[in-house]
């Protein structure tokens, strides 16, 4: 494989002063496994990483003799270099030495090395070619081979179905332990992960899918280790909180997450004739628009047996139309937080009127026309709410929505 992607000066000597690589290893008291795993990496590192590299033992409040086998580790290998934390923690261990780290990516992998080290390479050359910003191991990617027992793979899928149903995520493995970020990116990423434990993953995965990262994913050989320590009950208790806390962040728009897409993300590639993030909110406005008009039509049903025509009409409008504003408001402008809330539903009774004015105007056009029947007037109703969708979706991207609407996808 060919890394020839970082430039470097045509001629003369270079002077490598940071490490390209700095990979970070997470321990607790791992006094009998940590010597062999770094000496491991070390030597394939040695042997087929051909940049400078760097290991950093993470040590988070170890109580037995890790910490001193980190020292006589980093007294013989000039690669290697350690840090204790007082705090238990495997997110704070890796916030703790990435953020304080000055190789260009950043990487990580479990101490029992349960991921091939085969798939070192393939894991960060994607970042250190600039053609993406995070990379993950996968063994749920096709190609991996994996070797555990049914318990742990019927957990693992089930917490990515979970994580799919609830958060939207694309990635296939959130917690396989051998992941890297580029250092650009973790600096701007990690100040907004909160998580110290095993959600720490996670969290900085979905935050970077809604900030426009790319994420490369690759198959991993993997064989699980039998005398893991971690405690899977206490820890799917913990995800699941962890879920519920991101899920509540990300709906009150509290993660400034706009910014960072502007610093780093990557807009959809253009079409021509076609603005930027169209496609997406058409398909997204259809969406809610299709719900809308069931449950419009629904509530006119149900009104029209006790009211006039345009009653029913106005107050099925009305309810749906505050309904529809605060649903195309997050879901397909993606406006998050309250502000501006009642500024959008102000201008969505602009527009509400506007579809009252168009809906009207058919239902009064058939009236003078004929006596219809409750079906014939549903199906006209159709023909104009269909009319009235294509002027709102122009009236909510160019005016309602202008500011948020551009370069969403």
């Amino acid at each position: 494989m060919s890394l020839s992607t970082l430039t470097r000066p045509a001629c003369g000597p270079v002077e490598v002063t940071a490490p390209v690589l700095d990979v970070v290893v997470p321990v607790y008291n791992e006094e009998l496994d940590l010597e062999p795993c770094v000496r491991r990496l070390h030597a394939y590192l040695a042997a087929e990483f051909p940049y400078p590299f760097r290991i950093t033992i993470a040590d988070n409040a170890s109580t037995d003799a890790t910490a001193e086998v980190a020292r006589r580790l980093t007294g013989t290998l000039a690669e290697v270099s350690s840090v204790h934390l007082a705090e238990k923690g495997r997110g704070r261990a890796l916030k703790h030495a990435w953020t304080r780290s000055d190789a260009a990516v950043l990487a990580y992998m479990d101490v029992d090395l349960s991921t091939d080290l085969g798939a070192l390479l393939p894991l960060v050359a994607p970042l250190i070619s600039g053609h993406s910003d995070l990379a993950i191991g996968s063994r749920l990617a096709r190609g991996s081979r994996v070797v555990r027992g049914a318990k742990r793979e019927f957990i693992s899928r089930g917490y990515n179905l979970i994580l799919r149903g609830t958060l939207s995520a694309r990635f296939s493995d959130a917690q396989c332990g051998f992941k890297a970020i580029r250092a650009d990116v973790a600096g701007r990423l990690l100040p907004m992960v909160e998580d110290t434990g095993w959600f720490f993953d996670t969290e900085m995965l979905v935050l970077a899918e809604r900030a426009g990262l790319r994420i490369h994913e690759v198959p991993v050989d993997w064989v699980d280790d039998p005398d893991s320590r971690v405690d899977i009950v206490a820890t799917a208790l913990a995800d699941l909180r962890g879920i519920v806390r991101l899920t509540r962040a990300l709906g009150t728009g509290r993660l400034p997450l706009a910014a960072l897409r502007e610093q780093l993300g990557r807009n959809p590639l253009p079409v021509a004739g076609v603005p930027a993030g169209l496609t997406g909110q058409l398909l997204r406005f259809a969406a809610v628009g299709m719900a809308s008009t069931l449950v419009y039509l629904a509530l006119y049903a149900i009104l029209r047996t006790g009211a006039g025509p345009q009653w029913a009409n106005l107050v099925a409008l009305l309810i749906t139309a505050i309904a529809n504003t605060a649903a195309n408001r997050r879901l397909t402008f993606g406006v998050r937080g309250s502000g501006g809330a009642w500024r959008h539903q102000a201008q969505g009774l602009v527009v509400f009127a506007v579809g009252l004015g168009l809906t009207s105007g058919f239902l009064a056009l058939l009236h003078a026309l004929t006596v219809p029947a409750t079906t014939l007037e549903l199906a006209v109703l159709v023909v104009a709410n269909l009319v009235a969708t294509g002027v709102r979706f122009l009236l909510m991207r160019s005016w309602v929505f202008r500011a948020t609407g551009v370069g969403m996808n």
